[in-house]
């Protein structure tokens, strides 16, 4: 199916729906998922572990923004944290679950920083994204369907956005002081 969607520079193209199939798709524990992108989003460059597991060509990815992987089952919320984040110069970790291009899913654990130029401004971003275990995506999947279930109650994106948005904070406080350090309190438990 086509969709013609509006790139971040305000272009519309033609690019195809990929509908979610429930099946997901396999990587290494030692593989590990590189992309860049410009500061609007573009991808810039995309290793051959993305390429491998997200299904796409490097002509369909390059030039593309980087939701061209977003899985319809991820809250808004968490992406609108992420780009908070990394605008403001800090990094990011984030489970994110992502669309693969024949429908197949993977989950990531997505570690987000920005990229300066020679004058200290960011020109970019880069991910690194390794695979984690099923016990932590056991532990996002009820948080992230929450934020899903709040988002759907309202009738616009933005209000969407907002209302998730309020209600991770709630949720997460009641657990860490961030979602970082939700995220790293995931990843300590997994290691000890």
């Amino acid at each position: 199916m086509l969709d013609t969607q509006a790139a971040p520079d305000g272009t519309r193209g033609a690019r195809r729906r990929v509908l979610p199939t429930g099946v997901e798709r396999a990587f290494a524990e030692d593989d590990l998922i590189v992309s860049k992108t410009d500061r609007r989003g573009v991808i810039t460059y995309a290793n051959d572990v993305f390429l491998r597991v997200s299904g796409y060509p490097l002509d369909q990815v390059l030039g593309q923004p980087h939701n061209l992987i977003r899985h319809p089952e991820m809250p808004r919320a968490v992406f609108a944290l992420l780009w908070e984040d990394i605008a403001a110069g800090r990094e990011v970790f984030a489970y994110i679950n992502n669309l693969a291009a024949d429908g197949g899913h993977y989950w990531v654990l997505a570690h987000v920083t920005p990229s300066y130029d020679d004058r200290g401004r960011i020109v970019g971003y880069h991910s690194n994204r390794r695979r984690p275990s099923p016990s932590a995506v056991a532990r996002v999947v009820p948080l992230y369907r929450h934020l899903l279930d709040e988002e759907q109650r309202h009738p616009t994106a933005r209000a969407a956005v907002e209302a998730s948005s309020r209600l991770l904070e709630q949720l997460v406080a009641a657990e860490a002081d961030s979602y970082e350090d939700f995220v790293w309190s995931i990843i300590n438990r997994e290691e000890s």
